[in-house]
Protein backbone atom coordinates (compact mmCIF):
# COMPACT_ATOMS: atom_id res chain seq x y z
CA UNK A 1 0.00 0.00 0.00
CA UNK A 2 1.34 3.27 -0.96
CA UNK A 3 0.59 6.68 0.76
CA UNK A 4 -2.07 8.55 -1.69
CA UNK A 5 -2.87 11.23 -2.41
CA UNK A 6 0.48 12.25 -0.48
CA UNK A 7 -0.86 13.94 3.09
CA UNK A 8 -0.58 17.81 3.47
CA UNK A 9 2.53 19.18 4.62
CA UNK A 10 2.57 20.42 8.32
CA UNK A 11 1.08 23.25 9.81
CA UNK A 12 1.92 25.59 13.01
CA UNK A 13 -2.05 25.14 13.58
CA UNK A 14 -2.76 22.10 14.04
CA UNK A 15 -2.63 19.94 16.84
CA UNK A 16 -1.90 16.22 16.97
CA UNK A 17 -3.98 13.07 18.04
CA UNK A 18 -2.32 9.88 17.94
CA UNK A 19 -3.85 6.61 18.67
CA UNK A 20 -0.89 3.62 19.92
CA UNK A 21 -1.24 0.22 18.98
CA UNK A 22 -1.45 -0.27 15.27
CA UNK A 23 -0.69 3.45 14.64
CA UNK A 24 2.40 4.24 16.32
CA UNK A 25 3.83 1.07 16.62
CA UNK A 26 3.03 -2.82 15.13
CA UNK A 27 0.38 -4.84 17.20
CA UNK A 28 1.83 -7.70 19.32
CA UNK A 29 -0.08 -10.91 20.26
CA UNK A 30 -0.69 -9.87 23.66
CA UNK A 31 -1.27 -5.57 25.11
CA UNK A 32 1.08 -6.21 27.48
CA UNK A 33 3.90 -7.02 24.92
CA UNK A 34 3.94 -4.22 23.48
CA UNK A 35 7.09 -2.09 23.64
CA UNK A 36 7.63 1.51 22.66
CA UNK A 37 11.76 2.31 21.43
CA UNK A 38 13.62 5.59 22.49
CA UNK A 39 13.74 6.31 18.87
CA UNK A 40 9.62 6.91 19.17
CA UNK A 41 9.56 8.50 22.30
CA UNK A 42 11.78 11.25 21.11
CA UNK A 43 9.67 11.56 17.87
CA UNK A 44 6.83 12.30 20.10
CA UNK A 45 8.99 14.38 22.04
CA UNK A 46 9.83 16.74 18.90
CA UNK A 47 6.53 17.01 17.99
CA UNK A 48 5.14 17.67 20.96
CA UNK A 49 7.63 20.42 21.05
CA UNK A 50 7.51 21.55 17.86
CA UNK A 51 3.59 22.25 18.37
CA UNK A 52 3.64 23.97 21.74
CA UNK A 53 2.85 21.38 23.36
CA UNK A 54 -0.42 20.49 21.65
CA UNK A 55 -0.02 16.59 20.71
CA UNK A 56 -2.36 14.37 22.81
CA UNK A 57 -2.53 10.21 22.65
CA UNK A 58 -5.74 9.27 22.52
CA UNK A 59 -5.53 5.24 22.89
CA UNK A 60 -7.90 2.55 24.36
CA UNK A 61 -5.53 1.77 27.07
CA UNK A 62 -5.94 3.35 30.46
CA UNK A 63 -3.50 6.48 30.85
CA UNK A 64 -1.87 4.28 33.67
CA UNK A 65 -0.50 2.10 30.85
CA UNK A 66 0.30 4.84 28.42
CA UNK A 67 2.54 6.94 30.63
CA UNK A 68 4.13 3.48 30.98
CA UNK A 69 5.38 2.96 27.81
CA UNK A 70 6.08 6.50 26.78
CA UNK A 71 7.86 7.13 30.35
CA UNK A 72 9.76 9.24 31.05
CA UNK A 73 7.18 11.63 29.30
CA UNK A 74 3.63 12.54 31.33
CA UNK A 75 1.49 13.68 28.02
CA UNK A 76 -1.65 14.76 27.65
CA UNK A 77 -4.11 11.36 26.89
CA UNK A 78 -7.37 10.41 26.21
CA UNK A 79 -7.63 6.47 27.87
CA UNK A 80 -10.14 3.83 27.26
CA UNK A 81 -11.96 5.31 24.41
CA UNK A 82 -12.37 8.62 26.13
CA UNK A 83 -13.52 7.28 29.53
CA UNK A 84 -10.51 9.07 31.05
CA UNK A 85 -8.60 11.75 29.90
CA UNK A 86 -5.43 13.75 31.58
CA UNK A 87 -5.36 17.17 30.35
CA UNK A 88 -2.30 19.59 29.29
CA UNK A 89 -2.49 20.89 32.77
CA UNK A 90 -2.73 17.75 34.31
CA UNK A 91 -5.68 17.53 35.24
CA UNK A 92 -7.91 13.71 35.45
CA UNK A 93 -11.47 13.55 33.79
CA UNK A 94 -13.26 10.26 34.23
CA UNK A 95 -16.27 8.84 33.04
CA UNK A 96 -17.53 5.71 35.48
CA UNK A 97 -21.26 5.11 35.73
CA UNK A 98 -21.61 1.58 37.74
CA UNK A 99 -18.22 0.51 38.91
CA UNK A 100 -19.82 -1.81 41.58
CA UNK A 101 -21.50 -3.80 38.06
CA UNK A 102 -18.11 -3.50 36.43
CA UNK A 103 -16.43 -5.46 38.57
CA UNK A 104 -18.50 -8.45 38.89
CA UNK A 105 -18.65 -7.96 34.85
CA UNK A 106 -14.91 -8.36 35.30
CA UNK A 107 -14.99 -11.69 37.13
CA UNK A 108 -17.51 -13.05 34.81
CA UNK A 109 -15.03 -12.21 31.95
CA UNK A 110 -12.36 -13.73 33.99
CA UNK A 111 -13.82 -16.71 34.63
CA UNK A 112 -14.96 -17.15 31.03
CA UNK A 113 -11.24 -16.60 29.82
CA UNK A 114 -9.38 -19.11 32.25
CA UNK A 115 -11.90 -21.59 30.19
CA UNK A 116 -10.08 -21.09 27.28
CA UNK A 117 -6.18 -21.39 25.75
CA UNK A 118 -5.81 -18.56 23.99
CA UNK A 119 -8.03 -15.67 25.17
CA UNK A 120 -6.52 -12.54 26.92
CA UNK A 121 -8.59 -10.63 29.16
CA UNK A 122 -7.81 -6.98 30.10
CA UNK A 123 -9.09 -5.01 33.11
CA UNK A 124 -8.78 -1.50 32.81
CA UNK A 125 -11.05 -0.64 35.97
CA UNK A 126 -13.38 1.32 34.22
CA UNK A 127 -13.69 -0.57 31.16
CA UNK A 128 -13.53 -4.28 30.26
CA UNK A 129 -11.78 -5.72 27.14
CA UNK A 130 -11.43 -9.65 26.27
CA UNK A 131 -8.35 -10.07 23.06
CA UNK A 132 -8.67 -13.12 20.82
CA UNK A 133 -5.90 -12.07 18.91
CA UNK A 134 -3.98 -15.78 19.55
CA UNK A 135 -7.58 -17.55 19.33
CA UNK A 136 -9.41 -16.16 16.31
CA UNK A 137 -11.41 -19.41 16.41
CA UNK A 138 -13.04 -18.21 19.71
CA UNK A 139 -14.87 -15.01 18.08
CA UNK A 140 -17.90 -16.30 18.29
CA UNK A 141 -17.42 -17.15 21.56
CA UNK A 142 -16.14 -13.87 22.91
CA UNK A 143 -18.73 -12.18 21.45
CA UNK A 144 -21.75 -14.29 22.64
CA UNK A 145 -19.64 -13.89 26.26
CA UNK A 146 -19.40 -10.19 26.33
CA UNK A 147 -22.48 -9.49 24.62
CA UNK A 148 -24.49 -11.29 27.92
CA UNK A 149 -22.28 -9.58 30.10
CA UNK A 150 -22.59 -6.01 28.48
CA UNK A 151 -26.41 -6.64 28.96
CA UNK A 152 -26.62 -7.36 32.68
CA UNK A 153 -24.93 -3.95 33.05
CA UNK A 154 -27.55 -1.87 31.28
CA UNK A 155 -27.60 1.39 29.52
CA UNK A 156 -24.82 2.71 31.34
CA UNK A 157 -22.35 0.37 29.24
CA UNK A 158 -22.13 -0.30 25.77
CA UNK A 159 -19.98 -3.14 23.51
CA UNK A 160 -17.13 -1.93 21.51
CA UNK A 161 -15.58 -3.87 18.65
CA UNK A 162 -12.02 -3.47 17.58
CA UNK A 163 -9.44 -5.57 15.53
CA UNK A 164 -9.46 -8.93 17.41
CA UNK A 165 -10.92 -7.80 20.58
CA UNK A 166 -14.32 -6.14 21.97
CA UNK A 167 -14.60 -4.38 24.95
CA UNK A 168 -17.52 -3.45 27.68
CA UNK A 169 -17.28 0.35 27.95
CA UNK A 170 -19.42 3.33 29.75
CA UNK A 171 -21.47 4.55 27.44
CA UNK A 172 -21.30 8.22 25.58
CA UNK A 173 -18.16 8.85 25.43
CA UNK A 174 -15.21 8.00 22.13
CA UNK A 175 -11.86 9.50 20.73
CA UNK A 176 -14.13 11.41 18.89
CA UNK A 177 -15.24 13.21 22.68
CA UNK A 178 -11.89 13.37 23.52
CA UNK A 179 -10.53 15.06 20.69
CA UNK A 180 -13.62 17.49 21.04
CA UNK A 181 -12.91 18.25 24.40
CA UNK A 182 -9.25 18.96 24.14
CA UNK A 183 -9.69 21.17 21.36
CA UNK A 184 -11.82 23.20 24.02
CA UNK A 185 -8.59 23.63 26.47
CA UNK A 186 -5.07 24.99 25.74
CA UNK A 187 -2.74 24.36 23.92
CA UNK A 188 -4.97 22.84 21.02
CA UNK A 189 -7.81 25.64 20.77
CA UNK A 190 -7.86 27.16 17.76
CA UNK A 191 -6.15 24.53 15.56
CA UNK A 192 -7.06 22.35 13.54
CA UNK A 193 -7.24 18.64 14.39
CA UNK A 194 -4.93 15.75 12.86
CA UNK A 195 -5.80 12.12 14.06
CA UNK A 196 -4.17 9.27 12.92
CA UNK A 197 -5.53 5.86 13.60
CA UNK A 198 -5.59 2.66 12.70
CA UNK A 199 -8.73 0.47 14.29
CA UNK A 200 -12.51 0.61 14.05
CA UNK A 201 -12.83 2.22 16.87
CA UNK A 202 -11.06 4.91 15.57
CA UNK A 203 -13.60 5.83 13.11
CA UNK A 204 -15.47 7.81 16.03
CA UNK A 205 -12.26 10.30 15.95
CA UNK A 206 -11.95 10.30 11.91
CA UNK A 207 -15.75 11.29 12.36
CA UNK A 208 -15.33 13.97 14.72
CA UNK A 209 -12.66 15.20 13.05
CA UNK A 210 -13.55 15.55 9.91
CA UNK A 211 -16.68 17.50 11.03
CA UNK A 212 -14.33 19.84 12.31
CA UNK A 213 -12.46 20.82 8.82
CA UNK A 214 -9.78 18.73 10.19
CA UNK A 215 -7.23 15.55 8.57
CA UNK A 216 -8.24 12.49 9.74
CA UNK A 217 -5.91 9.39 8.76
CA UNK A 218 -6.46 5.90 8.75
CA UNK A 219 -3.39 3.01 9.25
CA UNK A 220 -3.77 0.27 6.76
CA UNK A 221 -6.43 -1.24 4.71
CA UNK A 222 -10.04 -0.87 5.44
CA UNK A 223 -13.11 1.12 4.62
CA UNK A 224 -13.06 4.34 6.55
CA UNK A 225 -14.37 7.52 7.00
CA UNK A 226 -10.66 9.05 6.98
CA UNK A 227 -9.91 11.30 4.19
CA UNK A 228 -6.27 9.93 3.98
CA UNK A 229 -4.09 6.66 4.09
CA UNK A 230 -0.80 5.31 5.05
CA UNK A 231 0.33 1.71 4.87
CA UNK A 232 1.71 0.81 8.06
CA UNK A 233 3.03 2.69 11.45
CA UNK A 234 6.48 3.03 10.23
CA UNK A 235 4.94 4.85 7.04
CA UNK A 236 3.14 6.80 10.71
CA UNK A 237 6.52 7.67 11.86
CA UNK A 238 7.94 8.64 8.69
CA UNK A 239 5.39 11.40 8.02
CA UNK A 240 5.48 12.39 11.90
CA UNK A 241 9.05 12.74 11.80
CA UNK A 242 8.75 14.85 8.39
CA UNK A 243 5.87 16.91 10.50
CA UNK A 244 8.54 17.56 13.54
CA UNK A 245 11.31 18.93 11.52
CA UNK A 246 8.86 21.09 9.53
CA UNK A 247 7.42 22.50 12.94
CA UNK A 248 11.00 22.93 14.30
CA UNK A 249 12.54 22.61 17.57
CA UNK A 250 10.75 24.09 20.69
CA UNK A 251 11.11 23.44 23.59
CA UNK A 252 11.86 19.76 24.29
CA UNK A 253 10.03 17.73 27.63
CA UNK A 254 13.04 15.35 27.38
CA UNK A 255 15.55 17.66 27.11
CA UNK A 256 14.05 19.27 29.92
CA UNK A 257 14.02 16.58 32.15
CA UNK A 258 17.50 15.78 31.68
CA UNK A 259 18.33 19.13 32.12
CA UNK A 260 19.73 20.50 29.05
CA UNK A 261 17.67 23.11 28.63
CA UNK A 262 18.51 26.29 30.34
Amino acid sequence: MTDSPPLPHASDRWAFFLDIDGTLVEFAPRPDAVRIDPATVQLVDRLHAGTGGAVALVSGRPIVAVDDLFAPLCLPVAGQHGVERRDARGHLHVHSPAPEALRRAAAALAAATARHTGLVFEDKVLSLTLHYRLAPQLESYVRETVAAVAAELGDGYELLNGKMMIEVKPAGRSKGAAIGDFLREAPFERRLPVFIGDDTTDEFGFGAVNRMGGHSVKVGAGETAARWRLADPQAVRAWLARSAAALGAGTSTLRQLRGEVE
